[in-house]
């Protein structure tokens, strides 16, 4: 159960943009859930903006929800290494009792038509005009959540991680999270 939380907040600075810090940080943080093959910490963005205008933010604060001896684990690691002058973590701290919970999850969207037909073409054997009769300019979606850029570890290629905080739950449901701390399943205590 998600019981505990750690809060780290991104600090501004002049040299590098929040977005720059905010993946550096989210990209850290997966490599060391990665490396202690972790499922039970869980993340959510406590600052989280999406609006109608299509503003969309994650915010300044990275909070991470596990058990308190999972978070120890976690943050004896030094996996904010090299982060220390762009973060400040909080101490450990019980979640509030009586909390809302909520499912904070990935969501990923087909949204480049020129990739879906490159990919037909090498699964299929088809031409570039036999591609595009199937799979026309409309498909692509302009998803109105807030994402982190990140860059995948094994192709290098960078990607959107798009972030869905779901409705407020009255009751936890436990389950498991991924390496970036997300579960389509499992929730968090949201204060």
């Amino acid at each position: 159960m998600t019981t505990h939380y750690i809060d780290i907040h991104l600090l501004p600075d002049p040299e590098f943009s929040h977005a720059h810090l905010l993946g550096a940080l989210v990209a850290k943080l997966h490599r060391a859930l990665v490396h202690l093959r972790m499922d039970a910490v869980g993340v959510s963005y406590p600052q989280h903006v999406v609006t109608p205008t299509q503003q969309r933010s994650l915010g300044s604060v990275v909070r991470l929800h596990g058990p308190s001896e999972v978070l120890e684990q976690l943050m004896a690691l030094g996996w904010l290494q090299g982060m220390r002058d762009h973060t400040k973590a909080s101490a450990l701290a019980s979640a509030p009792a009586g909390a809302p919970h909520r499912q904070v999850a990935r969501r990923q969207f087909k949204t480049n038509a020129e990739r879906l037909r490159r990919r037909r073409m090498q699964r299929k054997g088809e031409t570039a005009a036999q591609a595009a009769a199937h799979i026309p300019d409309s498909v692509e979606r302009r998803p109105n959540l807030p994402y982190v850029q990140l860059r995948s570890s094994s192709t290098a290629q960078p990607f959107c991680l798009f972030i869905d905080h779901g409705p407020l739950q009255a009751q936890a449901v436990s389950g498991s999270f991924n390496t970036y701390g997300l579960s389509n399943s499992a929730t968090i205590p949201w204060f």
